[in-house]
Formats: C-alpha cells, sequence, structure tokens
C-alpha cells in the first residue's frame, strides 16, 4: 500500500483537470493550466486535453462535479489515456473516489511536483529531502486511500479489515519519516560545517521562479559550466561557485528554482538546501520579464523568500529574456521611437518598484552582462567595506 513508485512514465497520455474558482480569471487558470502543461511535459507525459470548470469551490468527493467528471471519463476511455492531473491538491479519499469513476491514475499538482524532484535528485541530499516530502504528503492521505476496505467492516464496536492495515501503514510512514529526518539531519551538520570553511567571503544567491534562466546567468557570470535546460526545476541542488570581478571574490550560488502552489512538504524538506540562501547576504532575484504572469511570479518568490525569513536582504532584480520580451511586444510596424518609449515605460516602473536596484538584460544573448557585473560587484564592494572597514581583501 505505501510503497512509492514513479507516477509518470516516459510518454504516458495526460489530461489536465482545473477549477476556475471565484475571485480568479478564465486568462489566470489558462497561464496556470498552461504551467501545469510545462510540469507535465518535464514529468514526461504528453497533455492530450484540458478540462476546466468554474465552481465556488471544488466538489469534496471528486473535486469537480458529476457532469465534468462524466465527461473526462468518455474522453479518457475513448483516448487511452494513462494518467489524469488535477491543477490543485488532491485528498486521499478524492483521489480514490475519482480512480474508482475513470478507471485510470489520478494525481494531484503536489505529486507531479514530488515525482519531477524524484526524478531529478541527484544528491545523497536531495534524494533524502524528496523521500520525506513524499512521505509527509502521503502520511495524511492514508486514510482516503483505505477507506474502501474500512466500508467492508462490521457496524459499531467491530474493525473494519482496512483499520488494521492502516494503522500499520501509519507507523510504517511515521516510523520512516522519523529516520528520513535523522538522516537529513546529519547530511545538514556536514553541509552547515563545509558552508562555515568558506570564511571570510561574501555570499550571493541567485534566486527566482523556475525556469526563468538562473543557470545560464550562473554560468555567464562565474565562467564555468553549470547545467541548465528548458524545463521546469532543471536545479535541484545547491551549486556555488567562487566568482572574482576586479580583484574581489565572492560566492555565487544557485538554487532551486520556487514554484506556484510548492507543495509545502517541499519547502520544509528543502528547507536545509535553501540555507544558501537564508546565508546569503546579497540574492539577485532573476524574473523571466517575457512571461505574461512575471508579476505574480515575484509574488510567488517572495512569499517563499518570507517564509525562509530572507525577504530582507538586500536585493538585485534581474529582468531576463528581454529579447523575448521585445519579441513578444514590438512587431514589425513598431516605429523605433515607439519602441524606445515602451522600454523606458517599462524601466521607469520597475526602478520605482525596486528603488533602482534592478537592472534588464538577456542572458542568451548575452546583453547587458557587463552592466550586470558592475552592479554586482559595486553591492560586494558596500558589504565588505561595510564588514571589514580596515582592511581589503584580495583573492
Amino acid at each position: 500500500m505505501i510503497e512509492k513508485q514513479q507516477k509518470i512514465k516516459s510518454e504516458e497520455k495526460a489530461v489536465l483537470v482545473g477549477l476556475i474558482q471565484k475571485e480568479q480569471t478564465d486568462t489566470q487558470v489558462h497561464e496556470w493550466m498552461d504551467e501545469l502543461a510545462f510540469l507535465a511535459e518535464t514529468a514526461g507525459a504528453i497533455t492530450m486535453k484540458r478540462f476546466t470548470q468554474r465552481m465556488e469551490h471544488p466538489d469534496s468527493r471528486t473535486f469537480v462535479g458529476k457532469g465534468k467528471l462524466e465527461e473526462i471519463k468518455n474522453y479518457v476511455q475513448t483516448k487511452g489515456v494513462d494518467v489524469v492531473i488535477f491543477d490543485d491538491e488532491l485528498t486521499g479519499s478524492q483521489i480514490t473516489n475519482i480512480e474508482k469513476e475513470l478507471g485510470v491514475a489520478t494525481i494531484d499538482r503536489s505529486d507531479l511536483i514530488l515525482d519531477i524532484f524524484a526524478r531529478r535528485a541527484r544528491t545523497a541530499q536531495a534524494k533524502v529531502q524528496v523521500e520525506l516530502a513524499q512521505y509527509q504528503y502521503l502520511l495524511p492521505r492514508l486514510k482516503g486511500m483505505w477507506k474502501h476496505l474500512e466500508r467492508q467492516g462490521g457496524g459499531i464496536g467491530t474493525r473494519g479489515p482496512g483499520e488494521t492495515e492502516i494503522e500499520t501503514d501509519r507507523r510504517i510512514v511515521k516510523d520512516k519519516i522519523s529516520l528520513l529526518r535523522k538522516k537529513l539531519g546529519e547530511i545538514d551538520k556536514q553541509s552547515f560545517t563545509q558552508r562555515k570553511e568558506r570564511g571570510e567571503f561574501i555570499r550571493v544567491s541567485l534566486v527566482g521562479y523556475t525556469n526563468v534562466g538562473k543557470s545560464t546567468l550562473m554560468t555567464l557570470l562565474s565562467k564555468s559550466e553549470v547545467f541548465a535546460e528548458n524545463k521546469l526545476f532543471a536545479t535541484l541542488d545547491t551549486t556555488t561557485r567562487k566568482v572574482v570581478f576586479e580583484s574581489t571574490p565572492f560566492l555565487l550560488s544557485d538554487t532551486v528554482g520556487f514554484i506556484r502552489k510548492l507543495p509545502h512538504h517541499l519547502i520544509e524538506s528543502f528547507k536545509s538546501t535553501l540555507d544558501e540562501v537564508r546565508e546569503a547576504d546579497i540574492l539577485l532575484h532573476v524574473v523571466d520579464i517575457s512571461h505574461p504572469q512575471h508579476e505574480e511570479q515575484i509574488g510567488t518568490v517572495n512569499k517563499t523568500l518570507q517564509e525562509l525569513k530572507a525577504f530582507d536582504k538586500p536585493t538585485l532584480t534581474i529582468f531576463n529574456k528581454m529579447d523575448m520580451y521585445e519579441e513578444k511586444n514590438f512587431d514589425e510596424w513598431l516605429g523605433s521611437e515607439v519602441k524606445q518609449e515602451i522600454l523606458k515605460d517599462l524601466k521607469e516602473k520597475w526602478e520605482g518598484v525596486t528603488d533602482g536596484n534592478c537592472v534588464f538584460v538577456s542572458a542568451t544573448e548575452r546583453r547587458n552582462i557587463d552592466a550586470l557585473r558592475e552592479l554586482i560587484l559595486e553591492k560586494v564592494k558596500e558589504l565588505y567595506l561595510i564588514r571589514y572597514p580596515y582592511r581589503t581583501l584580495h583573492y
């Protein structure tokens, strides 16, 4: 019952399901469904169709209404769909009820993200963190998953066969969580010792929504190869490099990307990895300015930084993918003066929001990277002067 397995196999056919609830617009939910489709693609699935339904609140039994579930069932059975993915968290009983109705595997957004993290984990630390998050996700859903067995039992004063099984499963899962926490604690101690040994260097961390180009910028700034690809959560393990700008050294770290509705247990499990963010002296908040929901993504990152108690650190906002922004917003009929006016308005807006602590770049075209280096160097030097006013630190 409690064995965890890879949820999605490569090239599996998937359908996506989302609700449009009050205070949500169709456009907003469609953007979220685009992100869910990207998550599914990252996990190896092929999205066949999307289903959305406008409801004030989810149905307690099957999340969507009876008619919509029937519509999904007809499509799933006709097209040979392998898995149905919901954009919001489902309870154990909802998963059981939906799977019974549809006859195919059903997962939610959190389960999908956990599946991707499990695929991406490379180091011992990341593997333990993901496994811990998986068991924490599973524990509150055990009761719903065993509900169909409990109904087979007798009436008042009797124990159904499922009840004994669920108690056994709960104990096993709790023991596993305890063991993994202990193991993670030992790894965390080693990581803390390694961070302590880095000495007096100023620490700079790249943060941002997933797939905004952090790893590409990391490669440009550190002049060393860092894994990057156009998929969500390409980076799970923190990468740290020693960087020197004009004889001024500092440590630069690339961290896991944040995302909307990131499972709480995943944040908890990965807090040790995100210690690089908490212990950083300067944050470089990378934003994909070409993304239609970039302001919402900024809000998601800021909220996560607040959870990590790292929101008040000196921050430089890097608006990346300016080449894609111009491609999306400028057509061939726009005159150069109009284009310049649009760019001027964009920069003035964000300079006001960030108190001038922002820069606009294109990592792929290496546009404005020198200006970015100068701004980082300026901030690093300022902190060195505050921390070590009577001496200069050289490489």
